[in-house]
């Protein structure tokens, strides 16, 4: 039964020789956690389809008799779907485990949580390094542009799957907050409430020209091979680092920066008077590339951008914010943060402000913190507090 979150689930431990970045849907190179596969086609948004649907997911908690207590965690860009559990490509904490768990804000000894590898990733759901049912092959490019909205409908099917009429909440940050908004556009009678958390309704220029340049960055490198690179023996490790790099930088703040490295210099007295990674900050960036190397993958990084840069609420529904949820009956929390220059607390209040002007329930949380865009998952006890008084709100109203 779906009570424990392992319905009709294959499971399988160890990547063999397999190289890390290369999760394929094969059954002796599965990832340790649970899939759900779907032979019906997946019809997406450029009028495209997936032929064969796989998505990965975890679960933690148990779900209830009335199945009534079901949360869906979207993760960003970098995640993945071991939130609360440790990542078996790098064997650390999952990236949430502040927020999930027994006793947390999101309490696994109440809620049955769910968290999926979205469309496009290279954790184990489909994506460009699946193989092609029809070639037999990796995907590489021949995989179709996936938007935010395609990445949604997947995670629908496999809540089908489970057998759950309604959520109680889906909560996600960064993109993980635009999945979260696409949830409450499309599905607003599935959803009993909307968790979106330093997030945006649509790309900004600034956000676009940092995404590309990492894209150019990865298909610049001799590596990439055009995307056929794992045919070729290779991987574009350099271009992806560089890609990492680039992002990392705008998930921090200024002040974050200037208070954890400063000028300090990396294990020297003086500078070298070279290239070299004289500066802390230096040697922190290029660590950070060289990590993510190790659990992503290049093409994943190239789709998964591109859907982020195509997500504009407005257009794909064409109608304005307002209208959008002018007839919602779903509770809203959105949450921004002082420090994030990203997706800044402007553009969370420009949600709010629709949500208001069509009458929806919705509170609004500005955190002050210099901690950036990735303060939502730092240590911050106010946006705790916050998250925790909600779900509890909800969860009352839900009569869980």
């Amino acid at each position: 039964q779906a009570e424990d979150g392992i319905r009709d689930v294959e499971r399988s431990r160890g990547l063999g020789d397999v190289y890390k970045r290369q999760v394929m849907n094969n059954d002796q190179n599965k990832l340790p956690c649970s899939y759900f596969t779907d032979n019906k086609p997946l019809l997406l948004e450029s009028g495209t389809s997936i032929d064969e649907l796989t998505v990965a997911y975890e679960s933690y908690g148990k779900l209830n008799k009335d199945k009534s207590n079901a949360i869906i965690i979207c993760h960003a860009l970098s995640g993945d779907q071991f939130v609360a559990s440790k990542n078996p490509l790098t064997d650390k904490d999952g990236w949430w485990t502040r927020m999930v768990g027994s006793g947390k804000p999101i309490d696994t000894d109440k809620y049955f949580v769910i968290c999926a590898n979205v469309l496009g990733g290279c954790l184990g759901s489909t994506g460009p390094t699946s193989i092609n049912p029809k070639t037999g092959e990796e995907y590489g490019l021949n995989f179709p542009v996936i938007t935010i909205s395609d990445m949604v409908n997947a995670q629908l099917r496999l809540v089908q799957y489970l057998e759950i009429e309604k959520l109680l909440s889906v909560i996600g940050g960064s993109m993980g907050g635009m999945q979260v908004l696409e949830w409450a556009a499309s599905y607003p009678d599935k959803i009993h409430s909307a968790i979106p958390i330093a997030t945006s309704s649509r790309h900004t220029a600034q956000n676009i020209a940092f995404h590309e340049l990492g894209r150019q960055a990865i298909m610049a490198d001799p590596d990439w091979h055009g995307g056929n690179y794992i045919k070729a023996g290779s991987n574009p490790t350099k271009g992806l680092s560089i890609a990492r790099m680039t992002a990392h930088v705008t998930y921090l703040s200024e002040a974050s920066l200037t208070k954890k490295f400063g000028r300090r210099l990396q294990d020297k007295e003086e500078i070298s008077f070279g290239f070299d990674a004289d500066f802390q900050i230096e040697s922190y960036l290029r660590h950070q590339g060289l990590t993510f190397v190790d659990r992503f993958d290049a093409n994943s990084y190239l789709y998964i951008t591109r859907a982020m840069d195509y997500f504009d609420l407005e257009k794909t529904h064409k109608k304005s914010l307002t209208e959008i949820y002018s007839k919602t009956n779903i509770k809203f929390l959105i949450t921004s943060f002082t420090g994030d220059w990203l997706y800044p607390p402007s553009e969370n209040l420009m949600i709010v402000r629709a949500l208001s002007a069509g009458g929806a329930d919705v509170s609004f949380v500005n955190i002050n913190s210099d901690k950036g865009h990735d303060a939502f998952l730092l240590e911050e006890p106010e946006f705790d507090d916050a998250m925790r008084g909600f779900i509890n709100s909800v969860s009352l109203e839900a009569n869980i």
